[in-house]
């Protein structure tokens, strides 16, 4: 899908909120990111707001700094200067800047991977209820007493996990080392990885890198599956446009760890900035990332 504007339709500048969008309560609240590696700036002065229910897409060109703003989100990484809230469903804050990858999971947020995570020689069962152990309470005196304690909470974090293998079509190969699928099976488990942690806020990095267009439109119909349906609040990186404009509620764009622009698809592509942090400032018919995908 062409970035380019319309004759009759520019942006100069980053849309406001809607009425209805503003209505939304927020689920994510960034405000004044920075991160630095040595002389590098990865994120500069980054704010933004995921609302509730919201599918939010953060785009940029490669080295934007899409990655390093969903690694401080996640917790991998701990910016300089700045603030990351989470409003969970139960009107709960929690401030995540400070906190560790399990706690941020721990709270309902949890994070997809552009590289698959996943261990290899276990099985697709195994993968997914090892992403039950947040939400499971169970120490070594439980694990003794197990048809007490223990035995109730794992059949619990079982029917979870085979919810999510029905939804994601893999019944068949639950049992089957994830070492041996391929590359868009994968994907899926990566993903059902994320949602065996029963999150508010779901971050996929580049969920769709990699696959051809069937498996990308397979997923594509369980993400909005998961916000329609599933009623979670998602927020993902993309570098396929095609799939940033069907999805998206909102769109983000970053440059140089910067925030360009936000607004609806439709206010995004037609901005000029964002024109100009694609295609380099070239406006003519066929020029590089006209097609669809950002490079």
């Amino acid at each position: 899908m062409s970035l380019l504007p319309s004759s009759s339709q520019t942006r100069q500048q980053p849309a406001p909120l809607d009425s209805a969008r503003s209505a939304a309560p927020l689920r994510l609240e960034v405000r004044d990111l920075s991160l630095s590696f040595g002389g590098v700036t990865a994120l500069d002065g980054v704010s933004l707001d995921v609302r509730d229910g919201e599918i939010v897409a953060i785009i940029g060109p490669n080295g934007a700094g899409k990655t390093s703003l969903l690694n401080c989100i996640s917790g991998l990484y701990r910016p300089q200067r700045g603030s990351i809230q989470f409003h969970g469903a139960a009107g709960r804050k929690h401030e995540l800047t400070k906190r560790r990858p399990h706690q941020i999971a721990a709270v309902g947020v949890a994070r997809s991977f552009q590289n698959i995570e996943l261990f290899a020689h276990m099985t697709v069962l195994d993968n997914l209820m090892l992403g039950r152990h947040v939400r499971m309470s169970g120490n070594l005196f439980d694990a003794a007493l197990y048809w007490w304690r223990q035995r109730p909470e794992e059949i619990e974090a079982r029917w979870r996990v085979e919810k999510i293998i029905d939804f994601l079509e893999i019944e068949g190969i639950r049992h089957r080392p994830v070492g041996t699928l391929a590359y868009g099976l994968q994907k899926r488990v990566e993903l059902g990885r994320a949602l065996a942690l029963d999150p508010e806020l779901l971050l996929l990095d580049e969920p769709m890198a990699g696959m051809n267009s069937e498996e990308k439109e397979d997923m594509a119909r369980f993400v909005l599956d998961l916000g329609d349906e599933w009623g979670l609040t998602i927020a993902l990186i993309e570098h396929d446009m095609g799939v940033v404009m069907d999805l998206s509620d909102w769109v983000v764009v970053l440059d140089f760890g910067k925030v360009i622009a936000a607004g609806t698809p439709d206010q995004v592509r037609s901005n000029p900035e964002v024109i100009r942090a694609y295609l380099g400032g070239h406006g003519a018919d066929g020029a590089e990332g006209a097609g669809g995908k950002a490079k």
